[in-house]
């Protein structure tokens, strides 16, 4: 059994994957870390779903102070309109909860980033990779798109606020319309 650190990019990705990482009897705690995510109403609408389904399910959830979307900008600059955005905004985030899990003493870190079809899986895996060499603590890759439809269903059973788009400033906001409950 290992103590595991889960970056959350959000209560819905994180039902199956808590779910997932839980049966193989590790030891959880989640992590927030998402200055990617615009506008700030966005971001505390979903921290705030964030911290009331850990709760529901007595995951303990560490939140990284403040909302500092200056470390996005200053991260994906110069790339703001290419899709090479999301590698970096992938390493500000896993780099953070890197350091958090050395920080803290985790045994693994993770994300919940790997539940969605949506995200790039091989950049998010060599990322961990790199993450793991310089933080000093392991990466724990698993694909878990194939428990993304569960997830789905599992944040619709919940009631969970489920937005339609990452949370870049630089995805089409036509996307995210409506709340999807």
């Amino acid at each position: 059994m290992a103590s595991i650190l889960i970056h959350t990019c959000c209560a819905p990705c994180s039902t199956y994957t808590v779910d997932f990482w839980r049966e193989q009897r590790h030891e959880l705690s989640g992590y927030w870390s998402n200055p990617n995510i615009h506008p700030f109403d966005e971001h505390r609408q979903r921290l705030q779903t964030m911290e009331d389904y850990a709760r529901s399910i007595g995951l303990p959830l560490i939140v990284a102070s403040g909302f500092h979307p200056e470390d996005y900008f200053q991260a994906v600059a110069g790339h703001e309109m290419q899709v090479e955005r999301c590698r970096y905004c992938y390493t500000l985030r896993l780099s953070h909860a890197a350091a958090a899990a050395k920080r803290e003493g985790f045994d693994a870190f993770t994300t919940t980033l790997l539940i969605s079809p949506y995200q790039d899986q091989e950049w998010i895996r060599q990322i961990g990779q790199e993450t793991q060499a310089k933080a000093g603590v392991r990466f724990l890759y698993q694909d878990l798109r194939p428990g993304y439809r569960r997830s789905r269903e599992m944040a619709r059973e919940a009631g969970l606020y489920r937005q339609r788009y990452c949370g870049c400033r630089y995805r089409d906001r036509r996307q995210k319309t409506e709340d999807r409950r």
